[in-house]
C-alpha cells in the first residue's frame, strides 16, 4: 500500500529558504555584484547582435554603390563577430567570479549541517537513520549549487533578456509585438508555475522513498553479521526492492507528467512566435519594415524563447533544489532538546564529587525511569550501581554527561549543578568506557589518541601500556598504524576495552564512569582487563555501573538499583550480610559460574 504523498512545500517556504540561502552568499556580495555587472554586460551584448544583423541585411539589401556596400558589410560583420565575442567573454568572467561564492557557500554550508548535527541532543541521534541523513545531507548540499547556478545564470539572465528585448520590440516596432511576448510569456509562466507545482508531489515521494531506501540499505550493512546470523539477506533485500520499487512508479509519473508539461511549454510558444512571424511578415509586404528589420524580430524570438523554453526545466530543476533545500533548512532550524544556559559557566573542578539529589526521569512520560534517585560520591571514591536489567542503570550516565536533562531532582558535579555549566566543560571532566565501545574506521593510533588530540605518540604508548594493550599491537604487522575497520569490527569485544580504558587513563579526567564495562566479556576476558579498569580508578573519582557484581566487590559503596528506586546500599560483606536482592543477584551469578566451569570440565 502506497503511503500518503507528501504536499508541496508552500512558496512562502521557498522564499524564507531563499532569504536564509541568501546568509551564505552575503560575505561574498561584492564579488556577486561584479559578476552581476558582467551578466548585464553579456545581455546587452547579445541583444545588440540582431541590431547589428538587421543592418548588415539592410547595407546588403540597399541600392548604393558595390563599394560602399561592401566597406559598410564588413564593418558591421566585424562589429557582429565583436559583439558575439564579448557576450562570451562577460559570460566566462561571470562564471569565474561566481565559482568562489559557490563553492565557499557550498562549504559554509555544509560545515553548518555538520556542527547542527552534533549540536542535536542523543534523543535525536538515536531516532535517525544514518543512510537518509546521509542522503538529505548530499541532496542538500548538492541543491545549494543548484539554486545558485539556477538563479544566477537561468532565471536573472532570461528576465533581464525578456525586459531588453521588450524595450526594444516596444521603442522600435509598437506595442503590437511587445503585447504578443508579454501574453506568450505571461501563459507560460503561469501554466508552467502551476502544472509544476501539481507534479512537484511526485519527486517529493521520490526523495522520502530515497532517503527510506537509503537508510534501510545502510541499517543492513551496518548489521551485517546480525543479517547473516538469522539468514536474513531476503528480508533486507525485499525491503530495499519494495522501496524502489514504489520509488520508480513515482518516478514514472514524474517523467509522464514532465513530458506532459514539456509538450504544453513548446505549444504555447510556438503560438506565439507564429502570431509574431505573421505581423512581421504582413508589414514586411506592405513596406511598414524591412526585410533587416524581420530578421532582427526572428532572432530577438529565438534569443528569448529559447531560454524561455528551457525555463520550465530551469524551474523544475529549481523546484527540485528547493524541496531538497527544504530538508536541510528544516535541520538546521530544529533546536537541541539540551542547551546551555545564557548565562553558564564553565566547570572548573577542586573535589570530583559526585551528588543525585531526588532525580527523576522518563524517556516517555508513560514510562518513568528514575523515581526519587539519591546518592553521593565523595571525591577519590569509587561507587558501584547494580540491579536487574531494565532498573535504570545506564540512564544514571547519560544523564550525568548530560545527553538528557532531568525530570526534577538535581544532579551536581563539585556542587555545581550540570544544568549550570557548559556541556562542553562538563563532559571535558568526564571520562567514560562504555559496554559497546564505538570506534572510526582508522588507525589504532588514531582512536587512542582521539581522547587527548594534544598527546604525545609517547602518551599514547603509555596509557595502551596501562590498558595492557602494548602487547596485542606490537604483535599486529601494522602496529599503532593499523586500520581498525568501521566500528572497530576488527577488534575483538575485550580488544576494544582495552582501547576503551587507554582512552581514559589518556584523557585522565577526575571522574570516570565505568558503564557496564565488562557485561559482554566472557569471565576470562574479564579478568584480564580488571586491572585495566582498576588502575584508570586510581586515579579518579568513579561511578562504576555494573550487571556482573564479581567486578564490583572492591567499591566503597554498593548500590542497588531496582525499579529505578534505591533499595540497598552498603558494602560487598554488607549487602550479603542484608540476605536482600543483592545477595540473590549474587548467588545466582556465581551458581552460573560455576554451572560454566562444571560443563567446561566435564567437555575436557
Amino acid at each position: 500500500m502506497h503511503r500518503r504523498l507528501e504536499a508541496p512545500h508552500s512558496n512562502r517556504r521557498d522564499v524564507q529558504n531563499l532569504v536564509k540561502l541568501s546568509a551564505y552568499l552575503w560575505e561574498y556580495r561584492g564579488r556577486v555584484m561584479i559578476a552581476l555587472g558582467f551578466l548585464l554586460a553579456a545581455k546587452l551584448a547579445t541583444v545588440a547582435v540582431p541590431l547589428v544583423l538587421k543592418e548588415i541585411i539592410n547595407t546588403l539589401d540597399a541600392e548604393s554603390v558595390q563599394q560602399q556596400i561592401l566597406t559598410v558589410a564588413i564593418g558591421l560583420v566585424a562589429a557582429y563577430g565583436a559583439l558575439r565575442l564579448a557576450s562570451a567573454a562577460f559570460k566566462e568572467l561571470r562564471d569565474s567570479l561566481f565559482a568562489r561564492v559557490r563553492y565557499r557557500a557550498m562549504h559554509k554550508l555544509s560545515s553548518s549541517v555538520l556542527a547542527k548535527l552534533h549540536g542535536l541532543s542523543l534523543a535525536y541521534h538515536l531516532e535517525r537513520r544514518t543512510g537518509s541523513i546521509s542522503s538529505d545531507l548530499n541532496r542538500g548540499t548538492n541543491s545549494l549549487s543548484s539554486i545558485v547556478n539556477l538563479l544566477v545564470f537561468n532565471i536573472v539572465p532570461t528576465i533581464a533578456e525578456f525586459l531588453l528585448v521588450a524595450a526594444i520590440l516596444f521603442g522600435g516596432y509598437g506595442w503590437q509585438y511587445t503585447a504578443v511576448v508579454a501574453t506568450t510569456v505571461i501563459i507560460y509562466v503561469v501554466f508552467t508555475l502551476m502544472f509544476s507545482g501539481w507534479r512537484m508531489q511526485f519527486r517529493h515521494e521520490m526523495n522520502r522513498l530515497e532517503s527510506q531506501a537509503n537508510g534501510r540499505a545502510v541499517d543492513s550493512l551496518l548489521n551485517y553479521e546480525t543479517v547473516k546470523y538469522f539468514n536474513n539477506e531476503p528480508l533486507e533485500q525485499g525491503a530495499y526492492d519494495g522501496y524502489l520499487r514504489d520509488w520508480s512508479d513515482a518516478g514514472v509519473k514524474s517523467q509522464v507528467t514532465m513530458s506532459t508539461l514539456n509538450f504544453g511549454q513548446t505549444a504555447i510558444v510556438t503560438i506565439g512566435v507564429t502570431i509574431i512571424m505573421m505581423i512581421a511578415a504582413k508589414e514586411v509586404t506592405t513596406e511598414v519594415i524591412t526585410l533587416g528589420d524581420i530578421v532582427l524580430i526572428n532572432a530577438l524570438m529565438l534569443q528569448l524563447f529559447v531560454p524561455l523554453n528551457a525555463l520550465g526545466v530551469v524551474y523544475r530543476g529549481l523546484q527540485y533544489a528547493l524541496a531538497d533545500m527544504d530538508l536541510i533548512i528544516k535541520l538546521l532550524e530544529k533546536t537541541p532538546e539540551i542547551e546551555d544556559k545564557p548565562n553558564a559557566q564553565p566547570l572548573a573542578i577542586k573535589q570530583a564529587g559526585l551528588e543525585f539529589n531526588d532525580v527523576h526521569f522518563s524517556y516517555l512520560p508513560e514510562r518513568p525511569i528514575l523515581k526519587g534517585v539519591s546518592f553521593s560520591v565523595q571525591p577519590g571514591q569509587k561507587v558501584a550501581v547494580v540491579g536487574p536489567s531494565g532498573s535504570g542503570k545506564s540512564t544514571l550516565s547519560r544523564l550525568l554527561f548530560r545527553f538528557y536533562d532531568v525530570d526534577s531532582g538535581s544532579i551536581k558535579v563539585d556542587g555545581v549543578d550540570v544544568r549550570d555549566c557548559t556541556q562542553s566543560s562538563l563532559r571535558a571532566q568526564l571520562g567514560v568506557v562504555p559496554q559497546d565501545t564505538v570506534m572510526f574506521n582508522e588507525s589504532l593510533r588514531y582512536n587512542l589518541q582521539y581522547a587527548n588530540n594534544d598527546a604525545s605518540f609517547e602518551d599514547v604508548k603509555a596509557a595502551a601500556k596501562a590498558a595492557n594493550l602494548d602487547r596485542f599491537i606490537e604483535q599486529l604487522p601494522g602496529g599503532y598504524d593499523t586500520i581498525v575497520g568501521e566500528r572497530g569490527l576488527k577488534l575483538s569485544g575485550g580488544e576494544k576495552q582495552r582501547v576503551a580504558i587507554a582512552r581514559v587513563m589518556l584523557k585522565s579526567p577526575p571522574i570516570i564512569v565505568f558503564d557496564e564495562a565488562t557485561s559482554s566479556l566472557d569471565t576470562q576476558t574479564e579478568k584480564a582487563i580488571l586491572d585495566g579498569l582498576n588502575a584508570a580508578a586510581e586515579r579518579a573519582t568513579s561511578l562504576v555501573i555494573a550487571h556482573r557484581l564479581s567486578t564490583v566487590v572492591d567499591a566503597d559503596k554498593i548500590l542497588v538499583l531496582e525499579d529505578g528506586r534505591i533499595v540497598e546500599q552498603g558494602s560487598h560483606t554488607e549487602l550479603l550480610a542484608q540476605d536482600g536482592l543483592y545477595s540473590i543477584l549474587w548467588h545466582m551469578q556465581q551458581d552460573s559460574i560455576n554451572e560454566s566451569i562444571d560443563n567446561h570440565d566435564s567437555n575436557q
